[in-house]
Protein backbone atom coordinates (compact mmCIF):
# COMPACT_ATOMS: atom_id res chain seq x y z
CA UNK A 1 0.00 0.00 0.00
CA UNK A 2 1.37 3.38 -1.00
CA UNK A 3 1.16 6.02 1.72
CA UNK A 4 0.17 9.03 -0.37
CA UNK A 5 -1.85 10.84 2.29
CA UNK A 6 -2.42 11.12 6.02
CA UNK A 7 -5.55 9.03 5.55
CA UNK A 8 -3.49 6.26 3.94
CA UNK A 9 -1.15 6.34 6.93
CA UNK A 10 -4.12 6.36 9.30
CA UNK A 11 -5.58 3.23 7.70
CA UNK A 12 -2.18 1.51 7.66
CA UNK A 13 -1.67 2.26 11.37
CA UNK A 14 -5.18 1.06 12.24
CA UNK A 15 -4.44 -2.24 10.51
CA UNK A 16 -1.17 -2.49 12.41
CA UNK A 17 -2.99 -1.98 15.72
CA UNK A 18 -5.65 -4.50 14.73
CA UNK A 19 -2.94 -7.08 14.11
CA UNK A 20 -1.21 -6.16 17.37
CA UNK A 21 -4.39 -6.50 19.41
CA UNK A 22 -5.25 -9.86 17.84
CA UNK A 23 -1.76 -11.17 18.60
CA UNK A 24 -2.19 -9.97 22.16
CA UNK A 25 -5.48 -11.86 22.47
CA UNK A 26 -3.49 -15.07 22.03
CA UNK A 27 -0.62 -14.04 24.31
CA UNK A 28 -2.49 -12.73 27.36
CA UNK A 29 -3.92 -16.11 28.48
CA UNK A 30 -0.38 -17.55 28.37
CA UNK A 31 0.91 -14.66 30.46
CA UNK A 32 -1.91 -15.14 32.96
CA UNK A 33 -1.10 -18.86 33.23
CA UNK A 34 2.58 -18.08 33.81
CA UNK A 35 1.95 -15.45 36.49
CA UNK A 36 2.47 -16.48 40.11
CA UNK A 37 0.75 -13.58 41.90
CA UNK A 38 -3.03 -13.79 41.82
CA UNK A 39 -3.31 -10.02 41.31
CA UNK A 40 -1.08 -10.27 38.25
CA UNK A 41 -3.04 -13.22 36.83
CA UNK A 42 -6.27 -11.28 37.32
CA UNK A 43 -4.74 -8.17 35.75
CA UNK A 44 -3.77 -10.09 32.62
CA UNK A 45 -7.26 -11.60 32.39
CA UNK A 46 -8.88 -8.19 32.86
CA UNK A 47 -6.71 -6.80 30.08
CA UNK A 48 -7.70 -9.73 27.88
CA UNK A 49 -11.34 -8.63 28.18
CA UNK A 50 -10.32 -5.03 27.43
CA UNK A 51 -8.32 -6.17 24.42
CA UNK A 52 -11.42 -7.88 23.04
CA UNK A 53 -13.19 -4.50 23.24
CA UNK A 54 -10.19 -2.80 21.61
CA UNK A 55 -10.48 -5.17 18.64
CA UNK A 56 -14.20 -4.38 18.35
CA UNK A 57 -13.52 -0.63 18.42
CA UNK A 58 -10.91 -0.97 15.68
CA UNK A 59 -13.40 -2.94 13.57
CA UNK A 60 -15.96 -0.18 14.08
CA UNK A 61 -13.50 2.59 13.13
CA UNK A 62 -12.48 0.71 9.98
CA UNK A 63 -16.09 -0.13 9.07
CA UNK A 64 -17.00 3.57 9.18
CA UNK A 65 -14.37 4.13 6.48
CA UNK A 66 -15.41 0.98 4.59
CA UNK A 67 -11.93 -0.58 4.85
CA UNK A 68 -11.10 -4.00 6.26
CA UNK A 69 -8.93 -3.93 9.42
CA UNK A 70 -6.99 -6.96 8.19
CA UNK A 71 -4.09 -7.28 5.79
CA UNK A 72 -1.10 -6.28 7.85
CA UNK A 73 1.06 -8.06 10.42
CA UNK A 74 2.40 -5.99 13.27
CA UNK A 75 6.02 -7.07 13.41
CA UNK A 76 6.73 -5.02 16.53
CA UNK A 77 4.04 -6.81 18.53
CA UNK A 78 5.24 -10.12 17.16
CA UNK A 79 8.70 -9.34 18.57
CA UNK A 80 7.33 -8.15 21.91
CA UNK A 81 5.28 -11.32 22.26
CA UNK A 82 8.30 -13.46 21.40
CA UNK A 83 10.21 -11.72 24.19
CA UNK A 84 7.26 -12.36 26.52
CA UNK A 85 7.30 -16.03 25.56
CA UNK A 86 10.99 -16.19 26.49
CA UNK A 87 10.02 -14.94 29.95
CA UNK A 88 7.25 -17.53 30.20
CA UNK A 89 9.68 -20.30 29.24
CA UNK A 90 12.37 -19.12 31.67
CA UNK A 91 13.15 -21.27 34.71
CA UNK A 92 12.91 -18.55 37.36
CA UNK A 93 11.88 -17.85 40.91
CA UNK A 94 8.10 -17.15 40.79
CA UNK A 95 8.46 -13.55 42.02
CA UNK A 96 11.29 -12.88 39.60
CA UNK A 97 9.23 -14.33 36.74
CA UNK A 98 6.30 -12.11 37.73
CA UNK A 99 8.60 -9.08 37.70
CA UNK A 100 9.81 -10.08 34.22
CA UNK A 101 6.23 -10.61 33.02
CA UNK A 102 5.34 -7.11 34.19
CA UNK A 103 8.31 -5.66 32.32
CA UNK A 104 7.26 -7.51 29.15
CA UNK A 105 3.65 -6.39 29.57
CA UNK A 106 4.66 -2.76 30.08
CA UNK A 107 6.68 -2.82 26.87
CA UNK A 108 3.52 -3.94 25.10
CA UNK A 109 1.45 -1.23 26.78
CA UNK A 110 3.91 1.49 25.83
CA UNK A 111 3.90 0.31 22.21
CA UNK A 112 0.10 0.35 22.16
CA UNK A 113 -0.10 3.77 23.81
CA UNK A 114 2.21 5.20 21.16
CA UNK A 115 0.16 3.64 18.37
CA UNK A 116 -3.21 4.73 19.73
CA UNK A 117 -1.94 8.23 20.42
CA UNK A 118 -0.86 8.55 16.79
CA UNK A 119 -4.07 7.21 15.24
CA UNK A 120 -6.23 9.27 17.59
CA UNK A 121 -4.36 12.40 16.44
CA UNK A 122 -4.70 11.39 12.79
CA UNK A 123 -8.46 10.87 13.30
CA UNK A 124 -8.76 14.33 14.84
CA UNK A 125 -6.83 15.94 11.96
CA UNK A 126 -8.97 14.09 9.42
CA UNK A 127 -12.20 15.24 11.10
CA UNK A 128 -13.18 11.76 12.24
CA UNK A 129 -14.57 12.78 15.62
CA UNK A 130 -16.32 9.51 16.51
CA UNK A 131 -13.23 7.50 15.63
CA UNK A 132 -11.03 9.87 17.64
CA UNK A 133 -13.33 9.39 20.64
CA UNK A 134 -13.19 5.59 20.37
CA UNK A 135 -9.42 5.60 19.92
CA UNK A 136 -8.99 7.93 22.90
CA UNK A 137 -11.10 5.55 24.99
CA UNK A 138 -8.73 2.72 24.13
CA UNK A 139 -5.71 4.93 24.77
CA UNK A 140 -7.10 5.75 28.22
CA UNK A 141 -7.54 2.05 28.99
CA UNK A 142 -4.01 1.24 27.84
CA UNK A 143 -2.68 4.01 30.09
CA UNK A 144 -4.69 2.73 33.03
CA UNK A 145 -3.33 -0.78 32.47
CA UNK A 146 0.20 0.57 32.44
CA UNK A 147 -0.42 2.37 35.75
CA UNK A 148 -1.86 -0.82 37.25
CA UNK A 149 1.21 -2.74 36.14
CA UNK A 150 3.42 -0.10 37.75
CA UNK A 151 1.53 -0.45 41.05
CA UNK A 152 1.88 -4.23 40.90
CA UNK A 153 5.57 -3.91 40.07
CA UNK A 154 6.20 -1.87 43.20
CA UNK A 155 5.13 -4.86 45.27
CA UNK A 156 6.28 -7.73 43.06
CA UNK A 157 9.71 -6.28 42.30
CA UNK A 158 10.39 -5.93 46.03
CA UNK A 159 9.31 -9.54 46.56
CA UNK A 160 11.58 -10.64 43.71
CA UNK A 161 14.51 -8.69 45.15
CA UNK A 162 14.03 -10.05 48.66
CA UNK A 163 13.28 -13.63 47.67
CA UNK A 164 9.84 -13.50 49.26
CA UNK A 165 8.55 -16.48 47.28
CA UNK A 166 10.39 -18.77 49.67
CA UNK A 167 12.58 -20.73 47.32
CA UNK A 168 14.05 -22.59 50.30
CA UNK A 169 17.44 -20.85 50.39
CA UNK A 170 18.56 -19.22 53.61
CA UNK A 171 19.60 -15.62 53.30
CA UNK A 172 23.21 -14.78 54.03
CA UNK A 173 24.13 -11.49 55.73
CA UNK A 174 23.87 -9.53 52.48
CA UNK A 175 20.46 -11.01 51.68
CA UNK A 176 19.21 -10.31 55.20
CA UNK A 177 20.17 -6.68 54.69
CA UNK A 178 18.25 -6.65 51.39
CA UNK A 179 15.22 -8.19 53.09
CA UNK A 180 15.36 -5.47 55.73
CA UNK A 181 15.63 -2.77 53.07
CA UNK A 182 12.84 -4.42 51.09
CA UNK A 183 10.63 -4.46 54.18
CA UNK A 184 11.29 -0.76 54.78
CA UNK A 185 10.51 -0.01 51.14
CA UNK A 186 7.24 -1.99 51.30
CA UNK A 187 6.25 -0.10 54.46
CA UNK A 188 7.13 3.21 52.83
CA UNK A 189 4.89 2.54 49.81
CA UNK A 190 2.14 0.97 51.88
CA UNK A 191 2.22 -2.67 50.83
Amino acid sequence: MKLASLEDLYVDELKDLYSAENQLLKALPKMADAAHAKTLKNGFLKHLRQTERHVERLKKVCAEMDVPPTGKTCKAMKGLIEEGQEVIDEDADPDVKDAALIAAAQRVEHYEMAGYGCVRTYAELLGKKQAARLLQQTLNEEGATDKTLTRLAKRINVAAETGASGNGKKADAKNRKSVSLGKKLREAIGI
